[in-house]
């Protein structure tokens, strides 16, 4: 019996893994699983595969990594059958993309839709995981992979009134797969992070009026997209294979590394005049590729915010908005730094409002509208760009429960203690992909995922011939790791900000900076390192 026949064929109740999840890393992890031959049920709570792409269908949505790396690097192949259009694919060409790679491995039918896990239990008697499902089964695994993504939780603000709204309100991240037509209409959006950066200028385009209310003034840097000619098309896919080599070690697994120089110690008119090519460029390298203390030196990092608020001063029209859209009190590049298409242009706009809502707070969504302290704005739409709760969120929702039966929603109530960012003790033989402390969300995810389902699959293979029942990390393990994501965190700007890098967008989540900050190539190296020294820091029995 083939694997695939294996994990799909009558839908077996007892298999050797769960894989949560259909985006880039279920998708992956379900082709490698196949291949070593382990059993599997693969479980997707959407109606297709894609994961972020499916659910965050807004209007301007779109990758902030480019094209030829936003890809997986398993198939050669692929690499070279599949043309991208553009610099930054927006949100249609990704999905379509996504399920181009599951129809041409045959993915999609290994795959029960429309399935949410709705519990997970381990069983320590059976040494198993039993999975229960929104349709009512329960399957046993002997792993379970939650291949869930680190921003799928979404966030609405709990602000008083929304059930009394009578107009129809969105979050971005659920948005409709029929799309929403904002033509002649009032619309409210609410949060200027990434995806309010990315879908404020369109929305402005179709609505008869836009208001935006911003909590947070936000850096950003332009995308500067592009169709990709023939020619470029060709040179990438030619020198594909040293690309995907230079992400793999980059600190942020991008094509590109911070300079061998610091700020504050080239000329001014050098530095200024690197900053203005670089904006012009656009693009993440912006700050990525540009100076190495800009995100550990606070003198540095002022140097690069006032670049950016000079810039938003020279293009928003009006004084007073200018102001009120220059960030102010944190570093720049602390929060997610958005990539946008004309964002400041927007506020240029007749119809364009935008209400400071830290000087004019929201009181609560009345029938026709929002109510701030000054005024009530009558609107016909509302659409919250609030974000996500990070990282955490989407693993302590699923109602995972490990040894004697502990939440994992309790075991990280003080903050998410990993080993790695894929393994947590007390929850045996459960594996996390880009989970927290790893680096995941602090560059290209592909480039993290597919080195973290690699680096499990290899681990399951390792378990499986040592004839082992369970693997886990050691306290001391556990412990040291979180340790250390925090000095190195410590050693940077971000901790100084209120992001949800830090957990900080949602009401009592512990202050703690999730991700690893040590670079894709640092964490590989030592990933490595660990498995080839026998899983170091694992007690295995």
């Amino acid at each position: 019996m083939s694997a695939s026949q294996k994990s799909t064929g009558a839908r077996a109740g007892v298999v050797d893994a769960v894989v949560i999840g259909a985006g880039f890393a279920g998708l992956y992890t379900v082709y490698r699983l196949r291949e070593m031959g382990i059993s599997y049920r693969a479980f997707e709570q959407g109606g297709g595969v894609g994961g972020t792409w499916y659910w965050n269908r807004y209007p301007g949505a779109s990758s902030d990594s480019e094209s030829w790396v936003y890809s997986f690097t398993f198939s050669k192949e692929l690499e070279q059958e599949w043309t991208w259009s553009c610099r930054f694919p927006e949100q249609p060409e990704i999905l379509r993309y996504l399920e181009h790679v599951a129809d041409r491995f045959d993915l999609k039918s290994q795959f029960d839709f429309d399935t949410r896990v709705s519990g997970a239990t381990y069983d320590e008697a059976g040494a198993c995981w039993v999975v229960q499902t929104s349709s009512g089964e329960t399957v046993k695994a002997k792993y379970l992979i939650t291949a869930v993504g680190c921003l799928s939780a979404a966030q609405v603000p709990k602000i008083p009134g929304l059930d009394q709204f009578k107009g129809k309100w969105y979050h971005t991240g659920q948005w409709p797969h029929e799309g929403v037509d904002f033509t002649g209409k009032t619309v409210g959006v609410v949060g200027t992070g990434s995806s309010g950066i990315q879908s404020i200028p369109i929305i402005a385009k179709q609505a008869r009026h836009l208001t935006v209310f911003q909590r947070t003034a936000n850096f950003s840097v332009p995308a500067r997209n592009a169709p990709l000619s023939k020619d470029r098309v060709d040179q990438l896919k030619r020198d594909i294979g040293q690309i995907r080599e230079t992400c793999r070690w980059a600190n942020i697994g991008q094509p590109y590394d911070f300079r061998d120089a610091e700020a504050l110690k080239v000329p001014a008119a050098e530095r200024q005049q690197q900053f203005e090519a670089d904006w012009q460029k656009g693009g993440f390298e912006w700050m990525f590729g540009s100076y190495k203390d800009l995100l550990a030196d606070r003198n540095a990092n002022e140097l690069a915010a006032d670049f950016v608020r000079d810039k938003i001063r020279s293009i928003v029209k009006n004084p007073d908005v200018a102001n009120k859209l220059i960030p102010k009190g944190y570093p720049i590049g602390t929060k997610r730094l958005p990539l946008d298409q004309n964002y400041f242009e927007t506020y240029n706009r007749d119809n364009v409002d935008l209400v400071d809502v830290r000087a004019n707070p929201i009181e609560a969504i009345v029938a026709d509208g929002i109510r701030t302290k000054d005024q009530t704005y009558k609107l016909d739409a509302i659409v919250f760009a609030t974000g996500f709760d990070a990282m955490t969120g989407p693993l302590t929702r699923i109602g995972i429960r490990g040894r004697g039966g502990q939440k994992l929603e309790d075991k990280w109530s003080h903050g998410p203690q990993t080993y790695l960012g894929v393994a947590t003790l007390g929850f045996p033989n459960m594996f996390m992909i880009t989970g927290p402390g790893s680096p995941s969300v602090l560059g290209n995810m592909p480039t993290s995922i597919e080195q973290h389902v690699e680096w499990i699959c290899g681990c399951i293979s390792h378990i499986q011939k040592q004839g082992a029942s369970t693997i886990e990390p050691t306290q001391s393990a556990e412990e040291h790791w979180g340790q250390h994501v925090k000095e190195l965190a410590d050693a940077t700007l971000f901790p100084q900000t209120d992001s949800w890098y830090m957990g900080a967008n949602i009401p009592g989540k512990p202050r703690v900076f999730l991700p690893y900050i040590g670079g894709f190539g640092t964490y590989r190296k030592l990933c490595n390192e660990i498995a080839e020294k026998g899983y170091e820091g694992f007690s295995i029995r």
